[in-house]
Order: C-alpha cells, then sequence, then structure tokens
C-alpha cells in the first residue's frame, strides 16, 4: 500500500511541469525618410531628418527705410572755395585771405634782395616765389629769422609773386618782406596776410 502512494505521487508530480510556449516577435517596420510617422506592433519612430530651408542670395531684399526722393547725399548744396586750405574750412580762422597786392618801388641796381620771414607765430608757412612769372624759389619755408633771394632786374617792371602754398599750424600764411638793394639799403617793408593759393604781388621798376 506504501508502494502504491509512493508511485502515484511521483506521477502526479511529473504532470504537474509547466509548459513552454515560444515568444513570437514580429518585424518592426522601417523608418520612412519621407517625413511621416511610421506605426508598427512594438514602437511609433518619427523621422528624424528633416528638409533643410533653401536660401536664395539672387534675389535683392526690398526693404528701404525711406524713400528714394528722401534720401540726400551729404553736403549737397555745401559751397566751399577751392581755394581755401582744408585747415582753414576746419581749425582756421574761417576767413579767406585772398591775392594782396604789396605796391611797387624803383630801384636801378643791378639787382635787389628779397627777404621774408614769419613775422607772428611760426607755424611752418611756406610760400613759392616767382620773378616775372618765373619760379626762382620753389618751397621757402618761413622762420623767425629772414630768408631771401637775389633778383636780378631787367629794364621796365619786374613783377615779384609770393604764392602761400600752406597756412602752416594756424591760418592765415603770414610774412613780413623786405627788399634790399645792391648795396644793403633797404628799399621797401610791409606784410602780408594770405590763404592757401594766394599770391601776394611786389613790383620793382628799373629805368
Amino acid at each position: 500500500m506504501a508502494l502504491c502512494v509512493l508511485v502515484f505521487g511521483w506521477i502526479q508530480a511529473q504532470t504537474d511541469l509547466p509548459t513552454q510556449k515560444p515568444l513570437k516577435i514580429d518585424a518592426v517596420n522601417p523608418i520612412d525618410n519621407s517625413g511621416k510617422t511610421n506605426s508598427g506592433a512594438v514602437l511609433n519612430i518619427p523621422s528624424m531628418i528633416k528638409e533643410q530651408p533653401k536660401l536664395d542670395m539672387t534675389t535683392r531684399n526690398p526693404v528701404k527705410m525711406l524713400p528714394d526722393e528722401e534720401l540726400v547725399q551729404a553736403g549737397t548744396g555745401l559751397k566751399i572755395d577751392p581755394r581755401i586750405g582744408p585747415g582753414e574750412r576746419l581749425n582756421g580762422s574761417g576767413q579767406f585771405f585772398p591775392d594782396q597786392y604789396l605796391g611797387d618801388i624803383k630801384s636801378n641796381g643791378k639787382f635787389v634782395g628779397i627777404v621774408c620771414r614769419d613775422h607772428e607765430y611760426v607755424d611752418g608757412d611756406r610760400v613759392k616765389i616767382y620773378v616775372n612769372d618765373m619760379v626762382v624759389e620753389p618751397n621757402m619755408l618761413l622762420t623767425g629769422a629772414f630768408k631771401g633771394v637775389n633778383v636780378d632786374l631787367q629794364p621796365g617792371f619786374n613783377k615779384i609773386d609770393f604764392e602761400a602754398l600752406n597756412h602752416g599750424s594756424s591760418a592765415p600764411n603770414t610774412a613780413q618782406v623786405d627788399v634790399y638793394d645792391e648795396n644793403g639799403q633797404l628799399l621797401y617793408s610791409n606784410k602780408w596776410l594770405l590763404s592757401s593759393g594766394s599770391k601776394a604781388t611786389l613790383i620793382v621798376t628799373k629805368d
């Protein structure tokens, strides 16, 4: 009797074992690059690829801040005398000094000595000297001391021009001019105030 119970218990234990079932895995749908969301049995995966925006560099921007007729070029209508140097317009006295006639003298010598200097603040004034429209000194720097040239005199009128090449650091171009005869005697003395490009003219007459 005891044997039968043992055998029955062993048979019952064999029948209680769980049965195994295979796990079914469905295939995942591939990702669609068109931008649409794909649906599947397991996961919904949105597309990660987006179309890049296109830039048109050939089309001009039509935006305008002001109408065309209201856009005015800077300096329109401004009139500036071209003979006035930049420093005179910006930080000079603002006054224009035109050509100046220094007068006329007589001398029967072979030549005269003409000297000039800056009679005010020495600021780098420079002049060009002409005799009868011929350049005899192209670039003379005016200092506190006299500088000059000897001018041979022709019978009749001898025109001597002093052209202001600049006005230094302070407008205008300023100078004192003295004229001596061949013996060293002072014949004439005067001063000029010139803007850049202006001329001071002196006439020496020889009989």
